[in-house]
């Protein structure tokens, strides 16, 4: 079975962690986020993976490479407009449209069961199949509407008018290839918003696979980091370093990840902090809840809409971490 995952995205969430890659390519305790979503893919059988590319889609084949690594074979799709989760997938139908295949968005980690997954979209004859997940904690993820085990519609952000634990959509699905009279040819569509709707008004059955299982997005600077600590502290360390980081014996660092060619001087203090590659930290300089990167990277240019402001600070560029 082949599978796609989408990695066109900008993550202007996480700039400016994202100022010189797209948001799957980054790192999360030394392997690319795109990794752990191919290899997740291969766990279940799945080794013959379409990605598709806009923006920096350099950052993403160096950090995907030919997918040997993570057990795949890779076929990269490239978009010269961004084209939207489905039609993303117009762009490869030639790649997708002779089975039955897996979306995947390339932005999470995730543990869930996909054979459970794939045993309810065989069981019900669906079109598709979405995977979805008890909303427990009411995060920003939009409520999926579903009864008897179907999807029927797509609504706001949970709020107390939910008495019920609202549902989230994860960014698994399974389709058949029906899928693409459904998809518009040629131009910027969302499943959610301009596929399923459609789908489901002419009567065909979008199943809901309410699974279990650790399901993570990475979607914001504090997100990424609360993430990383997460799973950082599975392994027994305070703290991260990438390659080549040099860290005086007489540094503090606590709950940090820092990425590759990392340099930090002695009575530097920093706790819950990023420090994107080739950093460099003062002796003595004190930082806390923040990213960082190198001033050079993000100099003169301009800084996305939805993303945090920062600050100059010598030879980095500070932006703080909203809780």
């Amino acid at each position: 079975m082949r599978a796609m995952i989408l990695c066109a995205g900008y993550g202007t969430r996480l700039w400016p962690l994202t100022e010189d890659r797209t948001k799957p390519a980054i790192p999360i305790l030394g392997k690319p986020l795109v990794g752990y979503v191919a290899e997740y893919l291969a766990h279940y059988g799945c080794r013959e993976i379409v990605v598709n590319l806009h923006h920096r889609p350099e950052s993403v084949k160096a950090a995907l490479g030919d997918g040997s690594q993570f057990g795949v074979e890779l076929y990269y799709v490239e978009e010269p407009q961004i084209l939207g989760t489905s039609g993303a997938l117009d762009n490869a139908r030639d790649l997708l449209s002779d089975s039955t295949f897996i979306v995947i968005n390339g932005k999470i980690i995730t543990d869930i069961d996909l054979s459970q997954a794939l045993e309810t979209h065989q069981r019900t004859h669906a079109l598709a199949t979405l995977v979805l997940l008890p909303n427990i904690k009411r995060e920003r993820f939009s409520v999926v509407d579903t009864a008897n085990g179907c999807i029927r519609g797509f609504l706001g952000m949970p709020n107390t008018d939910f008495q019920d634990t609202p549902l989230m959509f994860t960014g698994i699905q399974i389709l058949e290839p029906k899928i693409f009279e459904y998809i518009p040819r040629g131009v910027f569509s969302h499943s959610t918003t301009d596929v399923y709707p459609r789908a489901i008004s002419e009567g065909h059955k979008i199943a809901a696979h309410v699974a279990q299982g650790r399901w993570f997005e990475l979607s914001t600077i504090q997100r990424y980091l609360e993430i990383s600590l997460t799973l950082l502290a599975e392994s027994g360390q305070d703290y991260f370093r990438g390659r080549n980081c040099t860290v005086s014996e007489h540094a503090h660092v606590t709950q940090s990840i820092l990425w590759d060619n990392v340099v930090i001087g002695a009575g530097a203090r920093l706790n819950r902090v990023i420090l994107g590659d080739g950093v460099r930290i003062d002796p003595g300089e004190v930082i806390e809840e923040s990213a960082v990167v190198a001033a050079a990277l993000v100099k003169g240019k301009s800084r996305p809409e939805k993303a945090q402001r920062g600050e100059f600070r010598g030879n980095n560029f500070v932006v703080p971490i909203m809780r």
